[in-house]
């Protein structure tokens, strides 16, 4: 119906320009002119954040072109028959009592406040949100690229914030230019209530032969009523405009953050009603208006509850009852407890975890738990966040295992700012925690100018979050439980009875299978397809339960999933052995009860690691993720000897490349002569 309906109008609205109306229709359209721009206005105050009335731009073309229409009508009517319906008569005759001058005076007063006050902040303002808006959108989306990288968002999310922020900046561009609608609109009034005067008096004096006074009073009337009944809709439409360009985004609608906000301070209404109370004692002055008025506001203030009381009741907050026995065994016991990972804060970072400051770290990290369980296939153990005082200000620290892996910082008040041209920029010299990119604590106040020269802008829980997914992943090993993977197990035995069954205990201990994930997940090779990880382990294990060989064993059955993480655009980056040097080491290649070695003298060890560093180093500056590819016999012996030197280099077999993926070779390992044996 809409689909039909609304062109259908818009239609209606162009034949309106050249078809005269009957006064009957044209009072119905008036009507329903001013009920239109009232719903724009009621609704432009209950929505939430501009997006959600982001049709209005055009609504507010089609209102314009609507009222001009009407215009043009009335303007026909009262010029051929010197009447234009009982809207427009009442108008003229009632509202302004019939006085032609106090017409002219309130419609000149009604297109001032249009024209100058209310049209023009919101043409300004318009402009302005719809510079920033476009200038900030690079670090928008660079902000959404953050929080899906760091797991607090899943790709729907990312996705569907993408595609508000570019719906944002086309709002802020079409009010822009909308606004313009208003402002025209507001001149085109003053011009056609001009002419209506000229015009109904040269037609009543010269072709209906009135008297000059008669004809001034008949058309002039009707024109001041015409003008009025198209400013008082305009008026509504310009006040909708400005609330909608200067809404900002928050939980609710105007009115009840009108209310929450003015009763959230009390002490300032206390002082305004005793103000207006105050001045009664001025002589001459009415003292009834101002008592009643003074009166209420103090009634007000007086009924309106604590501040953050209603917040603790709304969200269930109890507070703790004092427990005695501080010393008793369980409490001991649970004092000593060590958790899997904990995040210390010092106490002047405690706001990130506070909702009523805006703190939102905690939903961040259990969003980190659910991304790491989808990436990697391990469920995290709750992440214990509690505060230091032992830690300097502006200071976190990382514990697995109540051993600190890991130290940040994030200043109260700033944001990160990273990227080139940052030196100019005020605040302090930093180096981003995971990568260690040179960035610069920025204060919160001037995040828009940082975004404008250019640079990315993370908020404090954004790169505390990060850097604890880093870590995460680093140590996820570490973090692998034997209780973890007895879950893993008993999950997969719900849906694959067969391949537990067969596997543990009768081939392998559940403790072996541990050590087996555990170094799958140390070269950070997800585990979430447990059934064939299972699968191929048993296959392994009816052979040999050698520690290395099983882990090669679920690795070649994996395939291109291991692969999988660092291919880009289809192309794998890839550094290979020179085939004489490979050969040397295989030759090289000894075993033990810990896993194979090469057995390599000193000087050819460093040189090989020394050159495998070098050229991942190159891969890296041309902005490639490299990967070291060489034969399955001895991948496991390389990535132990490179691991120290190169710890984010991974090292795969030939069979864990996919058949489709275009191999891009970008250096080979090579030396003059074979190492010594």
């Amino acid at each position: 119906m809409a689909r039909i309906g609304i062109p259908l109008g818009v239609v209606a609205i162009v034949l309106m320009l050249v078809v005269p109306l009957p006064t009957q229709v044209l009072d119905m359209l008036i009507a329903a002119n001013i009920t239109f721009a009232l719903l724009i206005l009621l609704v432009a105050m209950n929505v939430k954040k501009p997006l959600e009335f982001s049709v209005f731009p055009t609504l507010l073309l089609v209102a314009t072109l609507f009222r001009l229409a009407l215009n043009i009508s009335a303007t026909r009517l009262v010029l051929l028959d010197g009447y234009a319906g009982k809207v427009i008569d009442a108008f003229g005759h009632f509202v302004v009592g019939g006085s032609l001058v106090v017409g002219l005076v309130i419609f000149i007063i009604l297109v001032v406040i249009q024209f100058l006050v209310i049209t023009k902040g919101s043409e300004r303002v318009a402009e302005v949100g719809a510079r920033f808006t476009l200038d900030a959108m690079p670090g928008k989306q660079m902000a959404i690229d953050a929080d899906l990288n760091a797991g607090l968002i899943d790709e729907a999310t990312a996705r569907q914030r993408r595609e508000e922020v570019a719906s944002e900046a086309d709002f802020y561009g079409a009010m822009d230019g909308a606004s313009k609608f208003v402002k025209g609109d507001a001149i085109a009034a003053i011009v056609i209530t001009l002419i209506n005067l000229l015009g109904g008096l040269l037609i009543g004096v010269v072709q209906k032969g009135m008297a000059p006074g008669e004809a001034a009073h008949t058309y002039s009337l009707l024109s001041v009523g015409d003008g009025l009944v198209s400013q008082v809709p305009a008026l509504l439409i310009s006040v909708a405009t400005g609330i909608i360009v200067t809404r900002s985004t928050s939980k609710g609608t105007m009115g009840s953050d009108l209310v929450s906000q003015f009763g959230a301070q009390r002490q300032a209404l206390r002082l305004g009603g005793g103000a207006v109370l105050a001045l009664c004692l001025v002589p001459g002055l009415p003292k009834l208006p101002f008592l009643a008025v003074g009166g209420a506001i103090l009634l007000i203030a007086q009924r309106l509850p604590e501040p953050g009381a209603a917040e603790a009741v709304e969200a269930g907050e109890e507070v703790p009852a004092l427990e005695g026995g501080a010393d008793t065994p369980e409490s001991l016991v649970e004092q000593m407890r060590v958790d899997p990972v904990e995040l210390e804060l010092a106490p002047d970072l405690l706001d990130l975890v506070d909702p009523a400051s805006g703190g939102d770290l905690l939903d961040r990290v259990r969003a980190l738990r659910r991304k790491v369980a989808l990436d990697l296939g391990l469920v995290l153990p709750l992440v214990r966040t509690r505060d230091n005082l032992d830690l300097p200000l502006s200071t976190y620290a990382v514990r697995l295992n109540g051993v600190e892996v890991a130290r940040g910082e994030a200043p109260p008040g700033t944001v990160l700012a990273i990227g080139d041209g940052i030196e100019a920029l005020p605040g302090r010299a930093t180096h981003e925690p995971v990568f260690g990119l040179p960035g610069r604590w920025v204060p919160f106040e001037l995040r828009h100018q940082a975004e404008l020269s250019g640079a990315t802008v993370v908020d404090r829980a954004s790169v505390l979050t990060t850097h604890l997914a880093e870590v995460v992943r680093t140590s996820a090993s570490r973090l692998l439980g034997r209780e973890d993977v007895r879950m893993l197990v008993e999950m997969v035995k719900r849906t694959h009875p067969s391949v537990v069954e067969e596997l543990t205990p009768s081939l392998l201990s559940l403790g072996e299978v541990q050590r087996v994930l555990a170094s799958l997940l140390e070269e950070q090779v997800p585990i979430r397809d447990l059934v064939r990880i299972l699968e191929a382990m048993s296959l392994r294990a009816r052979a040999s339960t050698d520690h290395e060989g099983l882990v090669e064993a679920v690795r070649n059955q994996l395939g291109a999933a291991v692969s999988a993480p660092y291919v880009v655009d289809g192309r794998l980056s890839v550094l290979t052995f020179d085939p004489r040097l490979e050969h040397a080491l295989l030759e090289a290649l000894r075993s033990s009860e810990t896993g194979s070695y090469l057995l390599l003298d000193a000087s050819a060890m460093e040189a090989v690691v020394g050159e495998v560093a070098r050229l991942a180093a190159q891969g890296e500056a041309v902005g490639r993720s490299p990967v070291l590819v060489c034969s399955p016999q001895i991948r496991s012996a390389v990535r132990r000897l490179v691991a120290t030197s190169v710890p984010r280099l991974p090292v795969l077999g030939y069979g864990e490349i996919a058949a489709g993926v275009d191999i891009d070779p970008i250096g080979v390992v090579n030396r003059a002569h074979a190492p010594a044996a």
